[in-house]
């Protein structure tokens, strides 16, 4: 069944924080069924995730410190979407910024809530293929502690049944990219 958005009514709404990349609110709503309760929520704009790959079939991944998991995650690149940014374009950058590496060829994957219980967060998953590495690529972003890693897809499979840390988008992504990839 496709999805159906069914907004539902706001009763009254709190603000609780503006942050640089989301914001923060509660709210008293009625739901479409007519239940009444308070629920809270993380407002994000957006994210553009690529599975990149390059033309001998590796996938392209970041090793990324992240101060929420205290730790380093195996993921593919991904950024925030900007104010009135198409998410293609968002991953352009992204993919260049973070790997070092530009795709001649793009293909949707599709979309997908990251955690629906609390966050409005939409990620926007693209396959990004023909990968040239640049020459002169642009610096990371001052706040980022980022190492590329190519992998297979089944290397990768693995690390994630070793149980290496691997973040869920970056999971959600693969099984989407799986029909096109080969081993």
């Amino acid at each position: 069944m496709p999805y159906q958005h069914e907004p539902a009514e706001h009763i009254k709404q709190q603000f609780f924080y503006q942050g640089r990349k989301f914001s923060f609110d509660g709210s008293t709503l009625r739901l479409p069924n007519g239940v009444v309760g308070n629920w809270e929520c993380i407002r994000h704009p957006g994210g553009a995730l690529a599975v990149p790959v390059t033309p001998n079939g590796k996938l392209v991944l970041v090793r990324q410190y992240r101060f929420a998991a205290q730790g380093r995650l195996l993921e593919f690149p991904a950024g925030t979407v900007e104010p009135h940014e198409d998410p293609a374009e968002t991953i352009k950058r992204e993919i260049e910024e973070e790997t070092g590496y530009r795709a001649g060829q793009w293909r949707k994957l599709g979309q997908f809530f990251l955690a629906p219980g609390y966050s409005d967060e939409i990620i926007y998953a693209f396959l990004a293929q023909d990968l040239e590495e640049l020459p002169n690529p642009p610096a990371q972003d001052e706040d980022e502690d980022i190492e590329t890693v190519l992998m297979t897809p089944m290397e990768l499979e693995q690390a994630i049944l070793d149980g290496e840390p691997v973040d869920a988008k970056s999971i959600s992504a693969l099984v989407l990219a799986r029909p096109f990839l080969s081993e």
